[in-house]
């Protein structure tokens, strides 16, 4: 499926020093309705991986390469690279609770470089904001961006 372009593979790296992992890949769909069709849709069930999925796709449509970041034992979503500079993004439904904000701002915390970082939810209190240099866009925000340096 991946050679037909309905699936795309996305590799992991380290993002410390950008070495590629040859396990550890995710699958993101072009069309999230093949998903569908194949696996059947649940909202409770499925709505973390169409968060996750669309801003995938909306990291691709502004010409980034993606990847899964790894730093030690804690994963990056994503981190886009385009034009040697480079973006960490973590995707999740809500930030309900103190466990899940540190879980999403914290792996970002950990990265010691100046590149930005975005955490992006379905939350509509926090519309756009900003912790410890980390920003929080919701999702639809993030999806009408044209540029995300």
């Amino acid at each position: 499926m991946t050679n037909a372009y309905l699936i795309n593979k996305v590799g992991k790296i380290d993002v410390t020093g950008l070495k590629k992992f040859e396990i550890g890949e995710k699958y993101y769909f072009e069309d999230i309705g093949l998903r569908n069709c194949q696996v059947g849709f649940s909202l409770q069930r499925d709505v973390h991986k169409l968060i996750e999925n669309a801003v995938f796709l909306h990291l691709r449509s502004l010409q980034y390469d993606v990847f899964v970041g790894k730093k030690d034992a804690l994963e990056v979503d994503f981190v886009g690279i385009k034009q040697g500079k480079r973006i960490y993004i973590q995707a999740t439904y809500l930030l309900l609770d103190d466990g899940t904000r540190q879980r999403e701002f914290g792996n970002l915390k950990q990265i010691q470089d100046n590149y930005p970082k975005y955490v992006v939810s379905l939350d509509e209190f926090f519309r756009e904001s900003d912790t410890d240099g980390i920003k929080h866009l919701n999702l639809r925000d993030f999806l009408l961006k044209n540029d995300l340096e």
